[in-house]
């Protein structure tokens, strides 16, 4: 049994003395991570150098950081409120600082997007892996310790914990140890606010080789507060809607966009004549393949679960079982709400959403032949970051090398989408993006890095439509993806594919495809917005009301920023009589009685804001 400790110094002192002093210690994907062992490990370490600490991880959660005066206005409450007893991790606080100590190591497989963008020590010992192969990576670096947040659970005088919200990687790694492949401490920290999952997570006690349990080290879960899901991700969300198959299978990523489908999919369900008419305004010279009521129901079966899942549960979209459930997952990370409704969910409804291994979720192997009959009609929904006018989708990195978050389980989900009969791989996009020079275009003619090759292109959804390339040629697919690219870059991008010689110089974008603008998309999605039908949070909001109305504002700020004109403008507007509907906002940014020349400032362009982005 579990050696029981109330102090995390003790834990350390624990596992030395089983494993002596080299370390090279497993920390879960994300929610998962035990803090106070892992910073009393790192502290260890940095006072003791003959002590040799590897960590291998991914996705480190970190607080939001404020990088302006108005984004620390909004920011710090929400962070005060929502991660205000998290416990940092010390070892990310060294990474920022460049200050690791030489006999510490911080090895990790998938970053929180762009939060390690020229770190050079970060960026230095990124390992490119898919999350499938992972387990087998840190087993190549000598694995000897996994430390993991657990729930705890007593029934009949047997104490249980669940690996909860990362059965993902731990599962595998455990199935390895048991078929004597591998050799190492299972430690867990117990956290009374991780919801006990049901499924292969349930472990016995005696899978433990120590247990931090205590008042002390609870602390409140990590919960991103959800953003808000723009026109431009409801565009892309109602295109993918009409993708998916009644009686099919479902994958889908974390965001906006994923909450847009979400959406789109309960309101194709739930309101069929409208999601149609939305659809049709949205795009009037495509008919979608898939727009009935979901009579049999999706499957889900994804890497990753969040809260819209629970909606397309609740919804009835999600309910075609396998094995008795109708979601597997591998990891969770969401909300505060979101991890209440899993804690409250009644036995019977909880047993339909089963947290498993990673290996079961992304791939094929294991069982191929049942999960070949699972798995029909899946799709597999992801975002990317760019995609070329070839059809190769750019995802976790930039051309000159630097990571922006790591492959995962895109790769996995593509190779799936090939593998299975009548299943697609649909890669979700924005068609342009704004930086500091201006708008650019996320389609280009070519890019010096790619995460999907062009030779496994299958479906490309921007806000202007679908692009369907399985199987085409390369005229055929450039083409397409000219189509719902941003109207402001198709003539310089055709150009450049005539140039290469791989589009006829008689082609021509259809003129139904030459009014690809964002005007477009708003105007078309006006009325829906009118009728309540695509909320800003479609699946709650962990900001306040006066918040959310500030979100948009600040949007609008950002935006006029990299511009001295519109800056003005929001200016001159901010400065006028004001009104007094924005009161509440401002007096929430503390500027509703400035005293200094640079809070006056700020109010008025603020004032501006909540104006413009009232309309």
């Amino acid at each position: 049994m579990p050696r029981i400790y109330t102090d995390p110094a003790a834990v350390v002192d624990d596992i030395i003395r089983e494993t002596g002093p080299r370390l090279t210690v497993g920390l879960p994907l994300g929610l998962g991570k035990a803090n106070h062992i892992a910073n009393a490990l790192y502290r260890r370490a940095a006072a003791d150098s003959d002590l040799d600490l590897t960590f291998f991880a991914a996705l480190t959660l970190e607080k939001p950081r404020p990088s302006n005066e108005m984004e620390r206005r909004f920011i710090a409450p929400v962070i005060e409120r929502l991660f205000g007893e998290w416990p940092d991790l010390d070892y990310a606080s060294a990474l920022h600082k460049g200050d690791l100590p030489p006999n510490i190591k911080i090895i990790e497989f998938f970053f929180l997007a762009g939060k390690w963008l020229r770190n050079t020590y970060a960026q230095q010992h990124y390992v490119a892996a898919n999350y499938t192969h992972a387990a087998s990576y840190i087993l190549d670096h000598g694995l000897n310790v996994i430390t993991q947040l657990v729930a705890k659970r007593v029934v009949g005088g047997e104490t249980r914990y669940s690996l909860s919200c990362n059965t993902d990687t731990t599962l595998d790694l455990l199935r390895a140890r048991a078929a004597g492949r591998a050799s190492f401490k299972l430690v867990g920290q117990v956290n009374s606010q991780l919801p006990f999952m049901p499924g292969a997570g349930d472990l016995p006690a005696s899978e433990f080789s120590a247990v931090l349990d205590s008042p002390a080290t609870d602390f409140p879960l990590f919960a991103p507060p959800s953003e808000p899901v723009s026109d431009t991700k409801y565009a892309i969300g109602l295109h993918t809607a009409g993708l998916i198959r009644d009686g099919g299978s479902l994958q889908i990523g974390i965001g906006q966009t994923s909450d847009a489908l979400a959406q789109s999919l309960i309101l194709r369900h739930r309101d069929n004549a409208r999601f149609r008419e939305i659809a049709t305004r949205l795009a009037p010279d495509r008919t979608m393949a898939e727009t009935a009521p979901f009579a049999i129901g999706l499957y889900g079966v994804s890497e990753m679960v969040f809260e819209a899942f629970l909606g397309l549960i609740k919804a009835g979209v999600l309910k075609r079982e396998v094995d008795g459930a109708v979601l597997h997952g591998a990891f969770f990370l969401g909300s505060q709400s979101f991890y209440r409704a899993l804690r409250e969910m009644t036995p019977d409804e909880l047993s339909r959403i089963q947290m498993t291994a990673v290996s079961f979720t992304n791939d094929l192997y294991g069982d191929e032949a049942g999960k070949r009959h699972a798995r029909v009609d899946a799709r597999f929904v992801n975002n990317t970051m760019m995609a070329t006018l070839m059809g190769a989708a750019v995802s976790d990195g930039l051309e000159n090398g630097q990571v922006v978050s790591g492959v995962g389980g895109q790769y996995n989900f593509v190779a799936q989408a090939f593998a299975l009969q009548g299943a697609r791989s649909i890669l979700t996009l924005e068609a342009s993006r704004r930086e500091k020079s201006g708008v650019v275009s996320n389609i280009r003619w070519a890019y010096g890095h790619a995460t999907v090759p062009r030779h496994l292109r299958d479906i490309v959804v921007t806000e202007y439509g679908v692009a369907d390339l399985r199987g085409k040629s390369d005229a055929d697919v450039i083409a397409a993806m000219l189509n719902v690219a941003d109207s402001r870059f198709q003539a310089e991008l055709m150009r450049q594919a005539k140039d290469a010689g791989k589009l006829p110089k008689s082609h021509e974008i259809p003129a139904v495809h030459r009014e690809n603008f964002a005007g477009r998309i708003k105007a078309a999605l006006r009325p829906a917005h009118a009728a309540g039908l695509l909320p800003r949070f479609p699946f709650g909001s962990d900001f306040t009301e006066v918040e959310q109305r500030l979100i948009p504002a600040l949007e609008t700020l950002r935006d006029a920023s990299r511009s001295p004109l519109s800056l003005m403008g929001l200016l001159m507007k901010g400065l006028r009589p004001g009104d007094v509907s924005t009161q509440p906002a401002l007096a929430r940014m503390g500027l509703d009685h400035p005293t200094t020349l640079s809070d006056r400032l700020y109010r008025a362009l603020l004032n501006g804001a909540l104006k413009e982005s009232g309309k």
